[in-house]
């Protein structure tokens, strides 16, 4: 059983996530209806929204629906266990994931860590401590980071990507992007703090097989440092991680 310590009548003194426009998006993947019921609950009162769905199979494809900021999965689960459903979401998405596992053998841990997991939960855990490791993830990977539908923008310090327009807004000014510098700087946004290698990048934004040619890759990453970057010689926004691919920095 999960520690149900807190009850949902109560009101925090302030929200993690109050100051923001659209709450932080949770997809939740459990077999236990009861136990997506009482984790949904806990999120929310921290400005959480949450989907919930039982199965690996409907997982994949709520996914596919809507822009989440982090998954939280069950391993053990009947049809696509969590390990298979994991693999499946690693080959499209980069996504943060918390593992759920009633395994506490460190063989199943690794397991999951390899197969693509952020953080993990043995259960029974206290519902506060999957709390503070949701909101320790999302913020994380959306590190200074505000989602704003209504306006259609992230924005990030020092840095404003316009979804509608297609454009981007720094200290230099306003700029449109084409099509394919767009979709690669929303990627490597949207991954933010997570080292994306370059079939990554390659696959996500041209969407065909990559096939080692790094040269459209290298052109695009030149030209949007020299739009976005404070120092166009210092790879502050956009890093280079030197024998692995590229990184969004997570102190924009």
């Amino acid at each position: 059983m999960v520690s149900d310590q807190r009850l949902f009548g109560f009101k925090p003194k302030k929200s993690s996530f109050a100051t923001q426009k659209l709450m932080p998006m949770l997809l939740i993947i459990d077999d236990d209806k009861e136990l997506c019921e009482l984790l949904q609950r806990s999120v929310l009162v921290e400005n959480i929204n949450a989907d919930v769905c039982h199965s690996g199979k409907d997982g994949i494809f709520l996914l596919s629906t809507k822009q989440y900021q982090l998954i939280v999965l069950d391993i053990m689960m009947p049809g696509l266990d969590g390990f298979e459903t994991m693999e499946r979401i690693r080959e499209k998405s980069n996504i943060p994931i918390l593992m759920l596992t009633a395994k506490s053998d460190n063989l199943s841990k690794v397991r999951g860590l390899r197969a693509g997991a952020d953080d993990y939960l043995t259960k029974p855990f206290d519902v506060d401590e999957f709390v503070a490791r949701v909101i320790s993830l999302i913020r994380r990977f959306t590190q200074f980071s505000v989602i704003d539908d209504t306006l259609g923008k992230l924005v990030y310090k020092g840095l404003e990507i316009n979804l509608d327009e297609h454009s981007v807004t720094t200290e230099k000014g306003t700029f449109e992007l084409p099509n394919k510098e767009f979709e690669l700087l929303l990627y490597l946004a949207r991954n933010q703090g997570k080292i994306l290698t370059k079939k990554q990048i390659y696959e996500a934004v041209w969407k065909e097989e990559y096939c080692f040619d790094d040269a459209n890759i290298m052109v695009m990453i030149s030209k949007l440092r020299k739009k976005i970057e404070p120092d166009s010689d210092k790879s502050s926004v956009i890093q280079t991680v030197k024998g692995m691919g590229y990184r969004f920095s997570k102190e924009v």
